[in-house]
């Protein structure tokens, strides 16, 4: 026999309690920890014939922390070497700047996080590498350290420069830019070697920098830093949306002449939850535009 209180409110009561635990289930135990692989096909004027169906991936916002965001990175290192992307980027928030201390030990500690972080980052393979950039909270702990971690592991850091990637006799340039969050970007300097009619690709942690972006000859930028909003709430959308991730929250845009692409990532800050906003590996194929 199936008992059903003759109670209405308390029947309302038992259901809502029921929802807000699978809630709390969903958003703490399975959806940050099933990072998702989301594909898009981007078609760019001056991509080269010859790089056609290149593939990208792009992760972002790590915020490694053994104990509580190390099972998303773990989980993507299988989904990302089945993927077999020809380059692999990451644009930045490897590790997560304290809260609740602002003292030098604190900061320290974080970064320290940073090599556990990039030797499981280094079980990613690409042909063309692993190219990162690092964000807000890299910077805000020890970027020095930060930076030393990845390039101890083969990953490429680019700190307003560029590099030429090259493959079936035709290249184009990936480019980084310092976090612009903490005034340090140039985005001139980043481009200086890089011929003007030549494609080129801009990794910088905030979505939002696209604005000024827009205005330089970069075909695609590719950011992360807003994490979707980590909790998104139907007919409200995101809880909180960090500064320079407000307009570009989470997927494709064109901003002017330029593409964006933002990555949700695939750790969390603060808390670790995600609601309806599940830890990304975005996987990109470009292609030449017609016309």
């Amino acid at each position: 026999m199936v008992f059903l209180p003759t109670n209405r409110r308390k029947f309302i009561q038992i259901v809502a309690a029921a929802g807000v635990g699978a809630i709390a289930v969903d958003s703490t135990l399975i959806e940050p920890n099933r990072p998702r692989v989301v594909r898009r096909e981007i078609a760019l004027k001056r991509w080269p014939a010859h790089l056609e169906g290149f593939t990208i991936a792009l992760l972002s916002d790590f915020h490694y922390d053994p104990y509580f965001s190390g099972h998303p990175l773990h989980a993507s290192i299988g989904l990302v070497n089945g993927l077999h992307p020809d380059l692999i980027v990451l644009t930045g928030d490897f590790v997560s700047a304290p809260l609740f201390s602002d003292s030098e030990k604190a900061d320290q500690k974080a970064a320290s996080a940073a090599e556990p972080c990039a030797r499981l980052l280094r079980q990613m393979q690409a042909p063309h590498g692993l190219w990162a950039v690092l964000g807000n909270h890299d910077v805000a702990t020890n970027p020095n350290e930060v930076t030393s971690a990845l390039q101890n592991q083969g990953i490429g850091v680019l700190a307003n420069q560029s590099a030429p990637i090259e493959a079936n006799g035709a290249r184009f340039w990936l480019a980084g830019v310092n976090d612009v969050l903490a005034r340090a970007s140039d985005l001139d300097a980043a481009l200086r070697p890089v011929p003007g009619d030549e494609a080129t690709i801009l990794l910088a942690h905030e979505p939002d920098y696209a604005d000024d972006v827009s205005h330089y000859p970069v075909d695609m930028q590719l950011s992360g830093h807003s994490h979707g909003g980590q909790v998104r709430l139907p007919l409200v959308g995101p809880l909180y949306l960090p500064r320079l991730a407000r307009k570009y929250v989470w997927g494709l845009y064109r901003v002017g002449p330029l593409t964006l692409y933002t990555n949700p990532g695939l750790g969390t800050l603060g808390v670790p939850i995600r609601w309806n906003c599940p830890p990304e590996i975005t996987l990109l194929t470009l292609r030449r535009a017609s016309g």
